[in-house]
C-alpha cells in the first residue's frame, strides 16, 4: 500500500476515536496515557478489512498503472490468504465501495475536477495539540467536502449525527486543503455495510468551525494538560480504566439514593427514571467484575474474592473415533448422530450473501422480533396495539 499499514498506524494522545472521552472527560486521557491498547480478533478482522477495502478503492477509482495494478492484485492475494477474509467480508467491504464510488460520481458530477483522496493523514492539530487521524475517503468538489469513514463492526449502529470522530476528520481535511479549494458545506458519512447502516450529517463549514472553536478547543488544552473534571457518561464505554474510575463509581453510585419501593406505589415516570438507572449500574457492575477478574489473574488479590476453576463441559477429544465405535456397535444412527441445515448466517459466510439469497431467498424469512422495552431514543418504530397483537408474550428489557 502506498500508506503505513493500517495495524501499524500511531495514535496521538487525543486522537479522533477517543475525542468523545477527552472531550467530556478531559482528564481521562493522560491517565489512560500508560495503559497499553488490549488488541482483539475484532480489530484485527477490522484492519483486514480497511486494507481490503483501500486496495478494491485504489483499482477502482485511481489511476493504476501496470506496475500499481500488480502491486494491488499482489496485495489482494494476501489479504485473501487471511484468516479473516472470506465471502462476508467480501460482500460487505464491496458493498462500501459500491456506495463509495456511487458518492464520487456525485461529486464528479458538481465539479468534472473532483478528487479523492484515501487513507489520507488528517491534521486538526489547529484545535487539538498533536491531534491527527486517517481518513479513509475524503472528497472534495466545487465548494463540498465529504468524509467517508468505515466502520466493519456489527455490535452497534454508529450515527454521523453529532459524531466527534468524523467531525474532527472533517476539520483535518478543510485544513489541508481550504488554501486550494473553497468549501462552504461539509458532509460527514458513516458506512456500516454489515448493519446496513449509512449515516450522512451534513452542516455549514462555519458551524463546523464554531464546534472546534468553543467545544473542541477549551477541552483539548485541558486533556493535553492532565486537567479539568473526570465526568462519567455514555464516553466511558472504551475507556481503559472504566472498571475502577472514582468518578464513574461516585456518579452510579448515586442511584442509591432513590429508595427503591414496590413499583406499583411508583408512578410510570418514577419507573423510567429507575429503568436508565440500572442500564447504566449493570454496565458499570460488569466492567467491575472484569477489572477485579483480571487483577486477580494478574496476581494482584481481590480481598474477599478468589480466582477458582469454573464449570465446563464434557466434551469428545476424538469426534472421528467415538463415531466409528457407535457405529460399530450396530446403534441406530438418529440415537448418536443429528444432521441439520446450518444457520443463514453461516452459509452466508460460506456461500456468499447475494449468491444464497439467490438460492434459496424465497425460503428464508425474518419473523418478528420478540417484543423488548428500549429507550424513547431507539431508532425502531413503537409497537402499537400491544394487547392485541402480543397478548401472549413476555416483555424484556434491552
Amino acid at each position: 500500500m502506498s500508506t503505513p499499514a493500517h495495524a501499524e498506524r500511531s495514535h496521538a494522545l487525543l486522537s479522533a476515536s477517543k475525542a468523545a472521552q477527552w472531550i467530556n472527560c478531559p482528564p481521562s486521557a493522560r491517565l489512560q496515557e500508560g495503559i497499553p491498547d488490549k488488541r482483539s480478533e475484532y480489530a484485527d478482522e477490522g484492519t483486514v478489512a480497511h486494507e481490503l477495502a483501500e486496495i478494491k478503492l485504489r483499482r477502482r477509482i485511481l489511476p493504476c498503472d501496470s506496475k500499481e495494478r500488480d502491486r494491488l492484485d499482489k496485495a489482494l492475494e494476501e489479504i485473501k490468504a487471511n484468516k479473516f477474509y472470506g465471502p462476508e467480508m467480501e460482500n460487505a467491504i464491496q458493498e462500501y465501495v459500491e456506495i463509495v464510488c456511487e458518492r464520487f460520481m456525485e461529486a464528479k458530477a458538481r465539479s468534472s475536477d473532483a478528487i479523492v483522496l484515501l487513507e489520507e493523514r488528517l491534521d486538526f492539530s489547529e484545535w487539538v495539540p498533536d491531534g491527527y487521524g486517517t481518513g479513509d475517503v475524503v472528497l472534495i468538489s466545487d465548494g463540498v467536502l465529504e468524509v467517508i469513514d468505515l466502520k466493519y463492526g456489527k455490535g452497534v449502529p454508529v450515527s454521523a449525527q453529532g459524531n466527534p470522530q468524523i467531525r474532527l476528520y472533517a476539520l483535518g481535511a478543510w485544513w489541508s486543503h481550504n488554501w486550494l479549494y473553497s468549501i462552504h458545506e461539509v458532509r460527514m458519512t458513516i458506512i456500516q455495510p454489515r448493519l446496513d447502516n449509512i449515516s450522512t450529517a451534513i452542516m455549514p463549514l462555519d458551524e463546523l468551525i464554531e464546534w472546534a472553536e468553543t467545544v473542541v478547543k477549551p477541552s483539548a488544552a485541558l486533556a493535553f494538560a492532565g486537567e479539568g473534571e473526570f465526568k462519567a457518561g455514555d464516553h466511558c464505554r472504551w475507556c481503559k480504566v472504566k472498571g475502577n474510575c472514582r468518578a464513574r463509581a461516585e456518579e452510579n453510585m448515586k442511584a442509591l439514593a432513590y429508595e427503591f419501593k414496590d413499583p406499583a406505589l411508583m408512578t410510570n415516570e418514577e419507573i423510567g427514571s429507575i429503568l436508565f438507572i440500572a442500564e447504566q449500574l449493570q454496565a458499570w457492575a460488569k466492567d467491575v467484575q472484569d477489572y477485579a477478574f483480571e487483577q486477580a489473574k494478574a496476581g494482584q488479590r481481590v480481598p474477599g474474592w478468589k480466582l477458582v476453576e469454573g464449570r465446563s463441559n464434557r466434551q469428545i477429544t476424538d469426534k472421528d473415533a467415538a463415531l466409528a465405535v457407535l457405529k460399530a456397535a450396530g446403534l441406530e444412527q438418529e440415537k448418536y448422530l443429528k444432521v441439520d441445515l446450518l444457520g443463514i448466517s453461516e452459509l452466508e459466510k460460506r456461500i456468499g450473501k447475494k449468491e444464497l439469497a439467490a438460492l434459496i431467498g424465497d425460503w428464508i424469512v425474518k419473523p418478528p422480533g420478540k417484543p423488548v422495552l428500549v429507550p424513547e431514543t431507539d431508532k425502531r418504530p413503537e409497537l402499537n396495539s400491544i394487547e392485541q397483537e402480543f397478548s401472549s408474550e413476555d416483555f424484556e428489557l434491552e
